[in-house]
């Protein structure tokens, strides 16, 4: 790769200049640097999004302008960081002293984190956590900074903004944490944002939100954007200019136009080669692999033929309900029901993929985690090859999870942080009784291969991956045992485009070769469209249209779907979409008062497979 071009000078003094900046990391081999010559400025209003494959140096970067780096075994060796604060001091961040960059950290510079979950306190209340910066910086107390707070949660679009402030993390979907983290970011209207994937865990219309509420933002209060990310089509929509990273270095830095239009790095070219398009499966019979950065071979990856032309179910489920109490009062009372899943039915072949979508809080998670038994159903029937799931004792339970694994959304969250990773991924074949002594290592070490990590990372502890190598390695225990169907609750929103391409590539060739079936969970609808045998649209707990995919993204025919498929970014700067956050309709409520009554969901058949739910009475 040839050296970068020199990028063009800017008028006006930058937000955030980086000069040169080197990081290192001392690991048991010897100093390794994280990120080894890297420089930018941002000017007031801009947003500057950084690319790169997982491990590229993108969060190391981020975090070295907060000098966070030094709490993870990291230290920055050469390079500067210019910050221009609020009151027009220039100051050197890489040399500022520890009680400065407390004032400026969540007040000046906000950080929306990669990972939601471990970026919130779980023993905190919502409302402490949005209030502390506030009662820190801005000096609000008492009815005031929950009043922001409020307001915070409300420009995020969180559904009933006052019964969240007085839950915890673990109360919430993984999408609606993400949206939490971006209001403590956006608190105190920092001068410069930095957003570490900021929209991973987001399905497409509340990314949509939260892309047009940065971008108000940004344009109201001059505030400049660092926008890290692996969605090629966010980085369309949102970017003014570009860095393209790769090994700690950067390879190609520009306007958003050139890079998409003329890029000049062979690295650049694949990497927008590797992108997911909405639309490039129109008239193809069944799911195909996508393109790998340097490979343009593809192989056909077809699902396995069924015997004698009829395809056996795998998966049945049949209205299946999931309910979570809502408690009140001094006794504690149940005083209304979550109504998470409501009425779901299904089916999935063996050796097919069945997606589910939907936006975050509609079910999607719930409905996977109930039909595995992490989460007790209120009703329904769930026959997984001949086992009867709900009616299972716990022995027999455990013997049947070895047919179903599940990929977890949050990898951090999903890998204990004190054991080696050999370790992990070898637990199933332990518990299982399928492997053990030079077997297993070599089991293990294999299922590494497969997911295309080095087995060098087999002795390494989660905390040393990326957030894309971590979600990797989820993805081997979860292949560890074999299992007849995989439930993949966000298995790859957490990737970089090439990786994403080389996991999802992988898990075609394991259902062609093995006949896996897949319960795909995912918002990335251009993904969707990519793996799917059948497609699922959930909302408010209902499956609101169900059929083919073909039928389903060809041929959208509920209102729902037609709203989801428009909210999907383009991956063309020339097209961008108007950012209008406030433009979008107020989520509904799925809490509803004990005894409510509920009508059966009831379906039109609008072609052969195609299901598209009846209006309800109470819609």
């Amino acid at each position: 790769m040839t050296a970068p071009t020199t990028p063009q000078t800017s008028h006006g003094q930058p937000i955030i200049k980086v000069s040169g900046l080197r990081v290192e990391f001392q690991t048991d081999d010897g100093m390794v640097a994280g990120v080894k010559d890297v420089s930018f400025e941002i000017q007031p209003g801009e947003t500057l999004c950084v690319v790169g494959e997982s491990g590229s140096g993108k969060s190391v970067t981020s975090l070295s302008i907060l000098r966070l780096i030094e709490f993870g075994g990291g230290r920055i060796a050469a390079g500067s960081l210019e910050f221009a604060r609020g009151s027009g001091e220039v100051i050197d961040l890489a040399k500022a002293e520890p009680d400065v960059m407390q004032g400026i950290r969540g007040n000046e510079i906000g950080m929306i984190f990669q990972e939601p979950m471990t970026s919130l306190n779980p023993v905190f209340t919502i409302e402490r956590q949005l209030t502390d910066g506030l009662k820190r910086h801005r000096g609000l107390t008492g009815e005031d900074a929950r009043g922001r707070a409020l307001e915070l949660l409300k420009e995020v679009r969180i559904p009933e903004p006052e019964r969240r402030l007085t839950q915890y993390p673990h109360e919430l979907s993984g999408g609606m944490r993400q949206r939490i983290v971006i209001a403590m970011a956006m608190a105190c209207r920092p001068r410069l944002l930095i957003a570490d994937e900021p929209t991973t865990a987001l399905d497409v219309t509340i990314q949509a939100e939260i892309l047009g509420l940065i971008d108000r933002l940004k344009r109201e209060n001059g505030m400049a954007v660092l926008f890290i990310t692996h969605d090629m089509a966010v980085v369309a929509q949102m970017a003014d200019r570009v860095v393209v990273m790769y090994r700690g270095d950067v390879v190609e830095e520009g306007p958003v136009r050139q890079i998409f239009e003329h890029p000049r790095e062979t690295y650049t070219k694949a990497l927008l080669a590797a992108v997911p398009k909405l639309g490039e499966m129109r008239d193809k019979p069944a799911p195909e692999p996508m393109r790998i950065l340097g490979d343009e071979t593809e192989r056909a990856m077809a699902s396995p033929p069924a015997e004698g032309g009829r395809i056996e179910p795998l998966l049945t489920v049949k209205n299946l309900t999931t309910r979570f109490p809502v408690k009140g009062g001094l006794l504690r009372r149940t005083v209304a029901n979550v109504h998470a899943v409501e009425d779901v039915s299904f089916s999935l072949a063996k050796g097919q993929t069945l997606s589910l979508v939907g936006e975050s809080g509609c079910g999607k998670s719930t409905c996977g985690r109930s039909i595995l038994r992490l989460v007790e159903a209120n009703s329904g029937e769930i026959q997984l090859d001949g086992w009867d799931v709900r009616s299972l004792s716990r022995l027999d339970l455990r013997h049947a999870r070895r047919d179903m694994q599940m990929v977890f959304q949050d990898p951090f969250a999903s890998l204990n942080p004190y054991r080696r990773l050999l370790d992990q991924v070898a637990e199933p074949l332990v518990n299982f009784g399928l492997a053990s002594g030079s077997e297993l290592h070599d089991r293990v070490a294999h299922l590494f291969d497969r997911v295309e990590l080095p087995r060098s990372f087999l002795r390494r502890f989660p905390h040393e991956l990326s957030g894309g190598q971590r979600q990797r390695v989820a993805i081997a225990r979860a292949l560890a045992p074999s299992p007849k169907l995989i439930v993949a609750d966000e298995s790859v929103s957490a990737l970089d485009v090439s990786v994403q391409a080389q996991v999802l590539n992988l898990l075609m060739e394991l259902q062609a070769d093995l006949g896996l079936s897949f319960l795909f969970i995912s918002h990335d609808m251009a993904v969707v469209e990519r793996v799917s045998h059948n497609v699922a649209v959930m909302y408010l707990g209902r499956i609101v249209e169900i059929g083919p995919r073909a039928a389903v993204f060809e041929n959208p025919r509920h209102a729902y779907t037609r709203s989801l498929l428009e909210a999907v970014p383009i991956a063309d700067p020339a097209r961008r979409r108007p950012h209008d956050d406030r433009s979008f309709r107020p989520l509904s409520s799925p809490i509803f008062p004990v005894g409510a009554a509920v009508e059966p969901s009831s379906y039109d058949e609008v072609a052969p497979g195609h299901l598209v739910l009846r209006p309800l009475a109470a819609a």
